[in-house]
């Protein structure tokens, strides 16, 4: 016969710290200290088996009997409390005793149920591989976590980088590299489209009398000015100095298109205060829309519709035109357009 091994509770604590040795009535006369954080509320102690756990894998029935019958097989056993919660488990006969040691782990449940009942590593016998796992998987966590936290960092980072690519610092508008985009797609997709060029008139003599700081402001102003004069869908870009350029989707008729340029250059003439005194410009606008033309240009169009905003200041300033083939045979100056608006 083989000898007889004999532990404590304690022994057997640390070695299985998910076991329970029940007597010939089922009774639970001891259970390992995992067992019983798991349900603090209740002392195992004393209970019947089956009150605690049922056999859910093979069918039998929770009593002594059924689970020594079973002894050395594979056992699946839930809690009756918590049916979610299952366990593995093996049942062994003790030696010279009517009662049954059985002992119990997580299986592939093991990390909900560190993360459910705030299980630590010495909630696990000392050799238990699972803690091993637990901190391959918490590693991994950390790292996809880690990971996760950089990719919307960078990520975050393109938008803005990519945002400050395409917007006027000052103004906040669109700049032209984002406007010559746009105006692109538009034409690719083939698109009725309005397009509007603005040029701040007086703006030098704010500078020059003013100094920069004042010219900023009234840029700024300008940009909101032409902004609450637009739908949400409109393109309002800074071209460039004092122009701007304004998209319209889908808007071709000329008269809206200078109408519109009249209620802007009529805020625009409003006094701007700055520091004290008042900041005096007005605009002068030149227009123009895609259904003038056979096939779309967009080069072509800003062109012409810095022709017509051109025939506007020769026109006396504070104006807006329709562009007519007679002002690209006339041209701007022969330059068309000085940069920022400088002699304007």
């Amino acid at each position: 016969m083989p000898e007889a091994l004999s532990f404590d509770h304690s022994g057997l604590d640390l070695l299985m710290p998910m076991h329970l040795l029940l007597d010939k009535t089922g009774e639970i006369t001891h259970a390992g200290p995992t067992l019983c954080k798991l349900l603090p509320e209740r002392d195992l102690k004393g209970r019947q088996f089956g009150d605690v756990f049922r056999v859910s894998q093979p069918r039998i029935r929770t009593a002594y009997e059924a689970i020594s019958a079973n002894a050395g097989k594979r056992l699946r056993l839930r809690f009756v409390p918590d049916p979610g919660i299952s366990f593995k488990a093996l049942a062994i006969p003790l030696c010279g005793r009517e009662a049954l040691l059985i002992n119990m782990s997580f299986g592939i449940g093991v990390t909900e149920a560190v993360s459910a009942f705030g299980l630590t590593m010495g909630d696990f016998a000392p050799t238990e591989l699972t803690v091993e796992m637990l901190y391959l998987v918490e590693a991994k966590t950390a790292v996809m976590d880690e990971l996760r936290n950089l990719n919307s960092r960078l990520h975050g980072a393109k938008v803005v980088a990519e945002e400050q690519a395409v917007t006027d610092t000052l103004t906040g508008l669109k700049n032209r590299r984002a406007l010559d985009h746009i105006l692109g797609r538009y034409v690719r997709r083939g698109e009725p489209f309005g397009l509007m060029h603005i040029d701040l008139d007086f703006f030098k003599q704010v500078n020059d009398s003013m100094g920069h700081a004042a010219g900023d402001h009234v840029l700024q102003h300008a940009a909101r000015v032409l902004m609450s004069e637009t739908r949400a869908d409109d393109t309002v870009a800074r071209f460039g100095g004092d122009e701007f350029v304004i998209l319209f989707p889908r808007l071709t008729d000329r008269q809206t298109l200078l109408n519109i340029a009249g209620r802007i250059i009529a805020r625009l003439e409003e006094p701007i205060p700055f520091n004290g005194r008042d900041c005096r410009i007005s605009a002068s606008v030149g227009a123009t829309a895609s259904d003038f033309y056979d096939g779309t240009d967009a080069g072509m169009m800003l062109k012409d519709a810095d022709s017509a905003l051109y025939a506007s200041k020769r026109a006396g300033r504070a104006r807006a035109m329709f562009f007519a083939e007679e002002m690209r045979r006339q041209g701007a100056g022969g330059q068309g357009g000085a940069p920022g608006g400088a002699g304007r």
